[in-house]
């Protein structure tokens, strides 16, 4: 039987899933590495971390698995935004710069001034954020210029990983898509967007499909690897695009994610951006395109409540929290800024409305409510476009929670369903390597994926949610001056 690798790789741990032809998974595996943070705000890591991840996952799901010649196919998700500077022999300069590293601000204030925002909303039909990959380029350029000068290639987390097994620089649109320097709307790299970065297009890797095949593994990648001779590589796409396909989402509904961070994403059958700069505009991996916003302290914020506050387990928190309180204690989870919809870097984490009488369970359940409402805020940016849902589909470690669940269902209004698979993103990679050997298209595969039972709102509860959710955004616009 055909057998096929889906590697998600994530900010914390690589993910890998091996699956047959018939949509089983039959192992998992789960490789952490720790990122790095040197000065306040930096997030980094040594790349080649990833690549001792990747054959560590892969060498635990060769393990007891006797038919593992038969794996065909392998494909990714990837975290997003990254920056991999490789030199001339193709060796990382210097440690990855990663999606929350936030040490760029006043690129990203420059890039946000006058025509420069304009002609990235023209453009990529972004704006710049510090998570995006042409601010980073900038601070490097500004601030490490022999390494600047040095750099050969420019990659995104993934495609490092499946440069290292085929020898190609290839990556393609829906990870492109949060770079600042690829025209969403067309599918090719913006010629203003280089000449701002100060990079020729050359040194970016190759656009291919999601579905695209980047090479087959050779006899030296197998030896690193341990992947079967002429498995093929396809490039898969970002975390987002791709977990959407695991959730089973491709060409219309609402996937809500709710892990380290939480996203908010919207297929769309046509380009459109948001000129207010509060959502972005990527592409799918079948080629579309997606409405998407992000918070970026989701499922974070509770564990560093419940971790570094609390010095408890999230679990344990979370089993002794009470389902509502007459308490007023509100909570912004900016602990990092905030990017959708406010996009404000400067925004900080706050606690409001205690008295002697809060319990820490109350301000733990103050930061759940806290994180919905911040969901809830770029649902509310997508406005008209999310008219027609019928239902949304929640993903993420956070997702599991019945009590977060509820809250998302009641205060969006909509019907909630999850996978019944947790893989997530590398079930999505799973599913385009599969889809891309066996030429089936990826629609026919995301249609079969089972669900669980369907959550429904409860509009009472909604309206109080939404009620103190008006609370929590004059909490956020009278603090905003500070």
């Amino acid at each position: 039987m055909d057998l096929f690798v889906g590697i998600d790789l994530g900010t914390s741990a690589l993910k890998a899933v091996l699956g047959d032809g018939e949509g089983r998974i039959l192992r998992s595996a789960r490789v952490p590495y720790r990122t790095s943070s040197p000065h306040p705000g930096w997030s980094e890591i040594d790349p080649r971390l990833w690549e001792e991840a990747l054959y560590g996952a892969l060498r635990e799901l060769q393990e007891g698995t006797p038919s593992w010649d038969e794996v065909r196919a392998l494909s990714f998700s990837g975290q997003m935004h990254g920056l991999v500077l490789l030199d001339r022999e193709g060796i990382p300069l210097r440690p990855a710069i990663l999606w929350n590293d936030s040490r760029n601000a006043e690129e990203v204030e420059y890039l946000n001034e006058g025509e420069r925002r304009l002609l990235l909303l023209q453009e990529t039909g972004n704006i710049a954020l510090c998570g995006f990959t042409l601010p980073k380029i900038l601070w490097v350029r500004k601030n490490e210029p022999e390494i600047f000068e040095r750099t050969a290639r420019i990659l995104l987390p993934k495609d490092y990983l499946a440069y290292r097994l085929t020898g190609r620089f290839a990556s393609e649109a829906s990870d492109l898509s949060g770079t600042l320097l690829f025209d969403v709307a067309r599918g090719r790299y913006s010629e203003k967007a280089l000449a701002l970065a100060g990079i020729r297009e050359e040194m970016l890797p190759e656009v291919l499909p999601s579905t695209g095949l980047v090479g087959s593994i050779g006899r030296e990648a197998s030896v690193r690897s341990g992947l079967p001779e002429g498995c093929h590589v396809y490039i898969g796409g970002g975390d987002q695009a791709i977990g959407a396909l695991g959730a089973g989402i491709l060409g219309e509904g609402l996937l809500v994610s709710l892990g380290t961070s939480g996203v908010l994403l919207l297929p769309e059958d046509s380009y459109s951006y948001d000129p207010e700069g509060r959502l972005h505009s990527f592409r799918r991996a079948d080629g579309g395109y997606l409405l998407m916003g992000c918070t970026l302290s989701a499922a974070d914020s509770l564990r560093w409540w419940a971790e570094g506050i609390l010095s408890r387990s999230v679990p344990e928190v979370v089993s002794a929290l009470p389902e509502r309180t007459e308490e007023e204690v509100l909570f912004l989870p900016y602990l990092m800024g905030e990017r959708s919809p406010i996009n404000d870097p400067r925004a900080r984490g706050t606690f409001w409305g205690m008295t002697s009488s809060t319990t820490a369970e109350e301000m733990a359940l103050a930061v759940m409510e806290g994180v919905a409402f911040s969901l809830y805020d770029v649902y509310r940016a997508m406005g008209e476009r999310t008219s027609s849902l019928k239902e949304m589909r929640l993903i993420g470690g956070g997702a599991r929670s019945p009590l977060w669940r509820r809250m998302l269902t009641d205060l969006i209004g909509l019907p909630a369903r999850s996978p019944l698979a947790e893989e997530g993103p590398s079930y999505g990679a799973y599913l385009v390597a599969r889809s891309s050997y066996e030429g089936k298209p990826l629609a026919e595969l995301v249609q079969g994926i089972p669900l669980g039972e369907s959550v429904l709102p409860d509009p009472e509860r909604g309206k109080r949610l939404r009620a103190k959710y008006a609370r929590y955004k004059e909490l956020y616009r009278r603090l905003k001056g500070f």
